[in-house]
Formats: C-alpha cells, sequence, structure tokens
C-alpha cells in the first residue's frame, strides 16, 4: 500500500511526465479535422493526403530511434523537456506554413519531439511507479493521449463551425493546427518541477539523490530495499549493448515488445482517429456533422480509458488485452457489414459499432502496450529496448496514416474494416499464446521472468499466466 503522502507525490511527477502523451494525442486528432480542408485547397491526392498525415510518424519513428541512447546518456526529464521544444515550434511552424513542403517539414519536426515522450514518457514513469498502482500510473500516458485526442475533436468543431467553410479553407484549418503551442507549453513548464528518473541516477553513480527520490515515493524502509534491487540489478550485467536484447531470454522479451507496438497500431484505432471525418462523410454526415460524430467517439475513447485505469491493476494486462482484441474484431466485422451492405443513411449505426470498438480498444490494447512495453525490460536496457519497441509503433502509425485513404479508395470501406477484424484476431491469438501476466510485480521480478532456464541458452519464459 503506498502511503498517502506519497501517493501525491508519485501522482504528481507522474501525471507532469505522463502529459507527453496531450502532444500524441493533439497531433493525432487535429489533422482529422484539418485535411479535409487541405485535400481541397491543395488538390491531394489519396497517397499525397496519406503522406500528409503520415509524415509526423517519420519524425516519430527517428525521435524514438534516438530517445534511448539519448536518455540513457543525458537523462529522461532532459529529452522531455527537448521533446516539448520540438512540438511548439512544429505547431507554430504548421499553423504558419505556406505551402505543402512547409506543412510536411513542420510536421516531421513535430514527429521528433512526439517521437521522444511517446518512449521517454512511459519509461520514466514505470522506473518511478510504485509496483502496486504502476499499471494505473502507466495508464496516464493514455489517458492524456485520449484527452488530448478528445479535446482536439471538440476544438476542430469549434473551428469548422466559426465561419464559413471559405473561412475555413483558408484560415480554420491554421487555428485547428496552431492550438497544439498550448499542450506542447503546458507540458514544457511541468517538466521543470519533476525529478529525474532514480534508476538513471543510480545508473549514473547519483545514489544519494536517488535514494531521497524513492524514499519519497515509497518511504525510508522501501526505498532502502529498492535502491540495493536497483543498483543490483545493473552491477550484475556486464554488458548494455543492444545485441544483448537479441539473446535467448531478452529475445523473448524483444519480441513481445515489438508485439505490443504493432497490435497497438494495427488494429485500426488510428484508421478511425486520423479519417473519422471523412469516414463519417462518406455514409451521409454532412454541414460538420461528421466532425460532431467524431467528437463523440473521442468521448467515449475518454470514459473508457479511465475505466481501463481503474481496472487495469485488478484484472491484469493479459485478461484485458484478450476480452478487448476479441471485442474489436466482432465490431470491426459489424462496421464492415454497414458499409458492405447499407453505406447510406446508416450514420446511427454507424457510429455505435464504431463506439462499441473504441470502447473495447481504450481497455486493452489501448493503454495495456504503453504499460507493458517499459516494464518487461530490465533496467540497463529499458531505455534502449522501449526506444527499439517504439520505432514498430511509429512505423504501425505510419502505415496506417499513409494506406489507409488508398485502401478505402481501391478496396472499399468493408474489406478495409474485415481486414481490420482479422488483424484483430491475430492479435487476441498473440495476447493468448506468448504474453505474460506483470500484474503487481516489481520490474526486477519482471526480469527473471525472461531468464532462459537451462544451461545451453534455450528461451523459457517463465509461466505467469
Amino acid at each position: 500500500m503506498v502511503k498517502k503522502h506519497s501517493f501525491w507525490y508519485v501522482i504528481l511527477i507522474t501525471a507532469s511526465a505522463g502529459m507527453g502523451g496531450l502532444l500524441y494525442g493533439f497531433d493525432t486528432a487535429v489533422i482529422s479535422g484539418a485535411i479535409g480542408y487541405l485535400q481541397v485547397l491543395y488538390d491531394l491526392s489519396p497517397a499525397m493526403e496519406g503522406w500528409v498525415i503520415s509524415c509526423v510518424m517519420i519524425g516519430g519513428v527517428l525521435g524514438v530511434a534516438m530517445s534511448g541512447f539519448l536518455s540513457d546518456k543525458y537523462g529522461r526529464k532532459n529529452i522531455l523537456i527537448i521533446s516539448a521544444v520540438f512540438f511548439i515550434v512544429s505547431a507554430l511552424g504548421s499553423a504558419l506554413a505556406i505551402n505543402v513542403t512547409m506543412l510536411v517539414f513542420a510536421r516531421i519536426l513535430g514527429g521528433f519531439g512526439i517521437g521522444f515522450a511517446s518512449a521517454l514518457s512511459v519509461t520514466y514513469i514505470s522506473e518511478c511507479a510504485p509496483p502496486a498502482i504502476r499499471g494505473r500510473l502507466g495508464s496516464l500516458y493514455q489517458l492524456f493521449t485520449i484527452i488530448g485526442i478528445s479535446v482536439t475533436f471538440y476544438i476542430n468543431f469549434g473551428v469548422a463551425n466559426s465561419g464559413t467553410y471559405e473561412w475555413g479553407l483558408e484560415t480554420g484549418w491554421r487555428w485547428m493546427l496552431g492550438y497544439g503551442t498550448f499542450p506542447g507549453i503546458i507540458f514544457l513548464i511541468l517538466l521543470f518541477f519533476i525529478p529525474e528518473s532514480p534508476r538513471f541516477l543510480i545508473k549514473k553513480g547519483n545514489e544519494t539523490e536517488a535514494f531521497q527520490i524513492l524514499k519519497k515515493i515509497n518511504g525510508e524502509k522501501v526505498a532502502i530495499k529498492e535502491a540495493k534491487e536497483i543498483k543490483h540489478s545493473i552491477e550484475v550485467e556486464e554488458n548494455t549493448s543492444v545485441k544483448q536484447l537479441f539473446k535467448p531470454g531478452l529475445r523473448a522479451a524483444m519480441g513481445v515488445g515489438i508485439f505490443l507496438a504493432l497490435f497497438n497500431q494495427v488494429i485500426g484505432m488510428n484508421a478511425v482517429t486520423y479519417y473519422g471525418p471523412d469516414i463519417f462523410r462518406s455514409v451521409g454526415f454532412e454541414n460538420n456533422t461528421e466532425f460532431l460524430a467524431t467528437s463523440i467517439i473521442g468521448s467515449v475513447q475518454l470514459v473508457f480509458t479511465v475505466v481501463a485505469i481503474l481496472l487495469i491493476d485488478r484484472l491484469g494486462r493479459k485478461k484485458l488485452m484478450a476480452i478487448g482484441s476479441s471485442l474489436m474484431a466482432i465490431f470491426m466485422v459489424l462496421i464492415g457489414c454497414v458499409f458492405y451492405f447499407t453505406p447510406e443513411n446508416s450514420g446511427p449505426l454507424l457510429i455505435i459499432f464504431i463506439a462499441g470498438f473504441t470502447a473495447a480498444f481504450c481497455v486493452s490494447m489501448g493503454p495495456i502496450p504503453w504499460v507493458m512495453i517499459p516494464e518487461i525490460f530490465p533496467n540497463h536496457l529499458r531505455g534502449k529496448a522501449v526506444g527499439i519497441a517504439t520505432m514498430f509503433l511509429w512505423g504501425a502509425n505510419w502505415s496506417i496514416g499513409q494506406f489507409t485513404p488508398m485502401l478505402i479508395n481501391g478496396m472499399g470501406g468493408a474489406f478495409t474494416f474485415w481486414m481490420f477484424a482479422a488483424i484483430n484476431v491475430i492479435c487476441f491469438t498473440f495476447v493468448m499464446t506468448i504474453v505474460p501476466e506483470t500484474k503487481n510485480k516489481s520490474l526486477e521480478e519482471i526480469a527473471l521472468i525472461w531468464k532462459p532456464k537451462n544451461k545451453n541458452g534455450q528461451d523459457k519464459i517463465a509461466s505467469v499466466r
């Protein structure tokens, strides 16, 4: 049990770091409102439309790739500060863009910031949170992501209704993109008030400072024990090369991390988030009601992300992902049926099915990968491993942003969403077969899961299911 004064201290520092999710959430949602105007303004083809949306992921992949190495050298906090600065500059540059090239450049720069934050916010939280509530605190990143998405959908709706269509075409989309400076500034200010990760400090030899932070988090008795465990786990490892992640034992952890990263993205939620207004417009929504429908889905995301935070440390990660992926497969089949059988005048039915899919996502494959990816790796490799796994996440994110409009235009909505249903079935299978349960385990205990069980180095994952 976490003491009351320690609980609020932990909430303060982890929530501050978790607000990096606001940047990710804002960028994920804001472009869905602007892209309709940009498509007309610059006469974008489906491929170019996908590029304007997905180019931010190029910066994201590069940012994530660098995040582990930079944070291991300079600290989690300092790189998070840089991420906030990049995002602020990107939002301003996007709003002031005079052509597509400038817009794409600004979005790629923002991708660097979001990439840094997406990897390091969850790493920081996992390294500061007590085991008993680490799942709930790790979910804060996803919660802030969903808050960013939900609020931004309503901002898009408000801006779209603030003037004529012609005003939106010339000026409205600039306001949508420019509002990103606010979450960037909030995140930057809060970062100056949080400490560095105690695990990073111990790794760098600053044991006194690290102990004081651990003491504030867990109390003196637990802090002494945890400091010794962290120090020991770092000292017993002889090599911090990335090659270790592909040796027996940790190779299995890396595989699970990559799986979680990929399926956080490819199961279809981002297709709805990026192209929500276009999807609703295709079944008859008009006069900005498509923005309202997308905002309703954003509200569903927010409510069920809170539900996930309440359940994740009670039911466990594995059970929630299994339930969620099976429900998502069902709802994707139903969404595909709407497009196949009754695409006209089926708006209310489509909202219900997309809301159901969204609810299932938000209690499972939405928040849980962000919690588990940093959990499953040992201290000395966590920064690098999370960076590698999150590179796959951003790569998958790019593919969804780039190819969704091409799939819908080429294959049609029905077959596109049935494809996502099949991917969710694959997700369910992998969850049931390779993903361990990490509920209520310390990071050091989780590291033992991946230890080879015999002398010849065969991979054998301890039974924690």
